[in-house]
């Protein structure tokens, strides 16, 4: 089972990765945690083993802390972690940073479901 957190301060994304994926959680293939803010992602991502998390999608412009914070701390704590950045302004400014902090790869929104699911699946 890849175990997948997406971080999103919208909490539309958590009923739209559920449908998308419904095929792969019924079976078990895949397992989404969800959370809302950069900062639940950390506490969520200090209490599990990162070893067993395929990977973490984010967005990038969240309230608080965003998500090239999260992609910077995370990626200095867990180095092997694997963080794709999501975001709705295709801009090169944070493209730049997201690579510059780590990111494994980066998403413009509306995301092309085929394109990420083919992705995490052949990981």
């Amino acid at each position: 089972m890849k175990k997948i957190v997406v971080v999103d301060d919208e909490h539309d994304v958590q009923f739209l990765f559920e449908q998308r994926f419904r095929k792969e959680l019924k079976s078990g293939e895949i397992e989404f945690h969800f959370a809302f803010s950069g900062e639940s992602a950390l506490e969520y991502l200090d209490h599990e083993d990162p070893s067993t998390i395929e990977v973490v999608l984010s967005d990038i412009n969240m309230p608080g802390m965003s998500g090239l914070d999260l992609l910077k701390i995370a990626k200095e704590k867990y180095a092997n972690l694997k963080i794709v950045m999501i975001t709705a302004y295709n801009d090169s400014t944070n493209y730049q940073m997201a690579v510059q902090y780590g990111s494994d790869d980066y998403f413009t929104k509306p995301i092309d479901f085929t394109i990420l699911k083919n992705k995490l699946l052949n990981r």
